[in-house]
């Protein structure tokens, strides 16, 4: 059965998220940043892709998964039904259409996979939204990974 787990990395350190994949049994970090650089120490993309495969966890980056600059300001002042309506408007586009296709196959392949995103809570996260719609699609539901806070 495939299994799809979400996370964040807000409030919380590289090694403490790390862990937590490695307990899920992940094997295939997705992250679904428009953007894969960070200030906290550790989740710009090349750290993050070195940490996981220190970790024996692979690591897929699917920019045209992240969410539009527009919609990153409406979920940074909590407006998160805007951050909602301009993501389902950023689904149609052409690479966001073709990197769900492929996300649903990675997952449909059975492969542990746990989407990766800033904010901690999922439900204020479009990960949940990519989460929803890939398990809407293979009859799973997702497990959303929460590591130790600061």
């Amino acid at each position: 059965m495939p299994r799809l787990f979400t996370i964040g990395y807000e409030q919380v350190t590289a090694s403490a998220v790390l862990g937590e994949l490695q307990r899920a049994g992940v094997e295939l970090l997705v992250d679904v940043r428009a953007v894969a650089a960070s200030r906290r120490p550790g989740f710009s993309k090349r750290q993050l892709a070195a940490g996981v495969d220190e970790r024996g966890i692979g690591y897929l980056h699917l920019r045209g998964l992240g969410t539009p600059a527009e919609g990153r300001a409406a979920a940074r002042a909590g407006r998160y039904a805007d951050m909602a309506a301009v993501y389902a408007e950023h689904l149609r586009t052409p690479q966001a259409v073709a990197e769900l296709a492929e996300l649903k196959e990675i997952v449909r392949a059975g492969r542990p996979v746990c989407l990766i995103c800033y904010e901690r809570h999922p439900d204020h996260c479009h990960r949940k939204i990519v989460a929803d719609l890939v398990c809407e699609d293979l009859g799973i539901a997702a497990e959303h990974l929460m590591a130790d806070p600061l």
